[in-house]
C-alpha cells in the first residue's frame, strides 16, 4: 500500500514536471530506488524549479516549461542564492544549529542526482550527454559548524545506553499500558507484538527507518539472525540483527497474519491496517509509533536515534569503526567518527588519572 501511495504521488509530480525529469525518473525507477526516494527528489526539484520561476530567474510561468539549456548555463552564483534561501527559510521555521544541515543538504543532493545524470548518464542522437557543465560539482554542502564533541554531547542524552534499550523495550511490554484509556488499549493491545519487534530490530540492527518500511517478510532469516534491506543509492545489503532482539521479532512473526488477517499478498514485513485489510507500514507511521513510546518512556526520539544506539554500543563493543560503518550500510569511516566522542568514558578515565 505505501509503494502504491508513493507511485501515485509521483504520477502527480511528473504531470507538471519538464520533459527532462520525467526522463530521469523513467531511468532511476528501473534501477531498486524507493519509491519514496524518488518521490522525495522529484519535491526538491519542484521545489527549485519554483524558486527559479519566483526569481524571475526564468521567464516562464511553470516548472514544465524550463528549458534544459537553464540547467546547462545555470551560474555558481545562482545555486548559492537557492542555497542561502534554504537557510533563511529553516530559519524562519525555528530550526538552528545541525538540525538545519540535513534539509538543505537533502535539497543539494536531490539536485546534484539530477545533474549527474544530465551530464554523465544520457545520450541524445549522436551519444553525446545533453550537456557537460555540471554546476553542482561547484556547490559543497552545508557544513555544521559543530566539534564532534559537541555534536556528540547533544546527541548522547537522546540515546539508549547501557541497558536502557532494554529497558524501553521492557517499558513497551509491562508498563505502557498504565497510562492508557480502554480505547487505547484496545489498539495497543492489537499492535503490542508489531511495535516491539520494530523498536527491537531498530535497535538491533541500525537499520534506517525507510529500510525497515520497505522489508518483507520473506528478506528475514531469524535462524541466521540477518535481513536483506536496499540500500540508499539502491545497493542490496545483508544486515546481521543483535541476538537479543530477536526473540521480539519472532513474537510478531508468529501471530503477524493472525493479527492483520494477512494473505499470501500482503508481502510486508511490518503491517497495518488500512481500510480494515492488511497494507504495509509507512515510515512515517513508524516514526510516530517510536515517538509516542519514547516521550513516554523518557524524552521523545526518532528512529535515526535508535540507529545512532546501535552504532554507539557496537563501537563500545568493537572499537572498530569500519565494522560500524558496514553495520550501518555506510561506504566510508567519514561518518562514524561521531560515535568515538559518544562513547567518552576512556577519556574521563585518562583524566581521571591525570
Amino acid at each position: 500500500m505505501e509503494k502504491q501511495h508513493y507511485l501515485k504521488l509521483i504520477e502527480e509530480e511528473l504531470s507538471s514536471s519538464p520533459w527532462y525529469v520525467k526522463e530521469y525518473y523513467q531511468a532511476k525507477s528501473t534501477i531498486p530506488l524507493s519509491p519514496a526516494t524518488l518521490y522525495q527528489y522529484l519535491t526538491e526539484f519542484r521545489r527549485f524549479f519554483n524558486w527559479l520561476i519566483s526569481e524571475n530567474i526564468v521567464p516562464v510561468t511553470q516548472p514544465a516549461d524550463i528549458n534544459i539549456q537553464v540547467l546547462a548555463k545555470l551560474k555558481k552564483e545562482t545555486v548559492e542564492l537557492y542555497k542561502s534561501a534554504l537557510l533563511n527559510q529553516t530559519k524562519l521555521t525555528g530550526a538552528t544549529g545541525s538540525r538545519t544541515h540535513p534539509t538543505i543538504n537533502r535539497s543539494l543532493n536531490a539536485l546534484s542526482s539530477l545533474f549527474k545524470y544530465l551530464t554523465e548518464d544520457t545520450e541524445d542522437e549522436n551519444g553525446e550527454a545533453y550537456f557537460y557543465r555540471n554546476v553542482m560539482h561547484k556547490i559543497s554542502l552545508v557544513r555544521t559548524s559543530e566539534t564532534y564533541a559537541t555534536r556528540a554531547a547533544n546527541l548522547k542524552t537522546k540515546l539508549m545506553l547501557g541497558n536502557t534499550d532494554h529497558d524501553y523495550l521492557d517499558f513497551i511490554d509491562n508498563k505502557y499500558e498504565s497510562s492508557l484509556s480502554p480505547v487505547q488499549k484496545r489498539y495497543f493491545y492489537r499492535d503490542k507484538k508489531r511495535d516491539l519487534a520494530i523498536n527491537a530490530l531498530l535497535l538491533g540492527s541500525g537499520l534506517r527507518v525507510s529500510e525497515a518500511a520497505n522489508a518483507d517478510l520473506r528478506n528475514i532469516n531469524l535462524k541466521t539472525g540477518t535481513i536483506g534491506v536496499v540500500r540508499k543509492g539502491g545497493q542490496r545489503d545483508t544486515v546481521p540483527i543483535a541476538p537479543w532482539t530477536l526473540p521480539y521479532i519472532q513474537n510478531y512473526i508468529n501471530d503477524r497474519k493472525e493479527i492483520y488477517h494477512a494473505t499470501n499478498a500482503d508481502r510486508a514485513l511490518f503491517l497495518s491496517v488500512y481500510r480494515g485489510k492488511a497494507s504495509r507500514m509507512q515510515a512515517n507511521s513508524i516514526e510516530k509509533m517510536v515517538a509516542k513510546y519514547s516521550s513516554v518512556f523518557k524524552v521523545r526520539i526518532t528512529p535515526h536515534k535508535l540507529r545512532h544506539t546501535l552504532a554507539s554500543k557496537l563501537y563500545l563493543a568493537t572499537k572498530n569503526e569500519q565494522l560500524v560503518a558496514t553495520q550501518l550500510g555506510q561506504n566510508s569511516t567519514s561518518a562514524t567518527g561521531l560515535y568515538t566522542h559518544i562513547i567518552d568514558e576512556e577519556q574521563r578515565q585518562g583524566l581521571d588519572k591525570m
